[in-house]
């Protein structure tokens, strides 16, 4: 990068950032993951981006939170019957090189072409667990989405769908229409988010805001309802894992977030107060 280039200067640069801190906790010796691509996939670019963005550092810790609840989630729904897992906006995710899956597990990454062709190039010659496809897709394309998902729905008998850090950059317009779509295939059953309050969305578009412009992406959803905002669409939280509180129990907070992390946390209605969470949702 230049002095004159913008630190982020594509969506996909978020997930390069995000794939350092990754690689960073799979660094320590009491990792909660091991992540062994994740360095390879940051690449130098992501190094620059992590160093840079201006409390870049402070977040890590949410990144390894979110990543750990979910591996836990998606083990747990493997062991329960799940034979296919739908990574919408799968970034530089290696989930698929390092858990422990089926021989004959579906796993299925969809992400903008670019990335994807990116990924393909720095993990080639490395063998993923189960039966592993990648499709370049915009998913704002909602008619080249719902024909994605009845394609995979008729392969999978039980699929899970993954959204890791997507819907903080989308609309509420654009989040009810991906909910329709996704409730409506008859073998998507489980629905695995990550969610903030409208008040941590303020905050991080503060901080960050100036950066994601740059990028063409914007923090917008954080809905008031918080995890019930998806039952009219037919989707029923039935695990929500604050990332505060994991975050305090694993061992990954500053000594001033676990002070805050010792507060009541708020339940029922989103407000002003900065919550996030890594929510599992059944249809039905």
């Amino acid at each position: 990068m230049t002095h004159t280039e913008p630190i982020l200067q594509t969506i996909s640069d978020t997930a390069r950032w995000a794939a350092v801190f990754r690689a960073r906790e799979s660094e320590r010796p009491d990792a909660l993951f091991r992540d062994l691509m994740a360095r390879r996939l940051a690449g130098e670019r992501g190094e620059q981006i992590a160093d840079t963005l201006p409390y870049g550092d402070r977040h890590s810790w949410s990144f390894v939170i979110r990543t750990y609840v979910i591996d836990q989630l998606i083990n747990d729904q493997v062991g329960q019957g799940v034979d296919m897992v739908i990574n919408l906006a799968a970034g530089l995710d290696a989930r698929p090189y390092r858990m422990v899956l089926p021989p004959s597990f579906q796993w299925i990454e969809v992400d903008l072409p670019e990335i994807i062709n990116y990924k393909e190039k720095v993990l080639e010659g490395e063998k993923p667990a189960g039966n592993l496809e990648r499709v370049g897709l915009d998913l704002v394309n909602v008619s080249a989405r719902r024909e994605l998902f009845e394609r995979l729905s008729r392969k999978a008998s039980k699929a899970l769908i993954i959204t890791e850090g997507l819907l903080p950059y989308l609309s509420a317009e654009e989040v009810g229409s991906l909910a329709t779509d996704l409730a409506t295939p008859p073998s998507f059953q489980r629905w695995i988010l990550d969610l903030l309050s409208p008040g941590l969305v303020e905050r991080l578009q503060q901080s960050l805001g100036p950066y994601l412009n740059h990028s063409g992406a914007s923090m917008k959803f954080g809905p008031e309802e918080g995890p019930e905002y998806f039952t009219p669409y037919g989707w029923n939280p039935v695990k929500v894992h604050s990332m505060l509180t994991m975050g305090a129990r694993l061992h990954r907070l500053s000594f001033w977030m676990r002070l805050v992390a010792s507060l009541p946390e708020p339940t029922g209605r989103q407000g002003s107060r900065p919550w996030g969470g890594v929510c599992l949702y059944t249809k039905g």
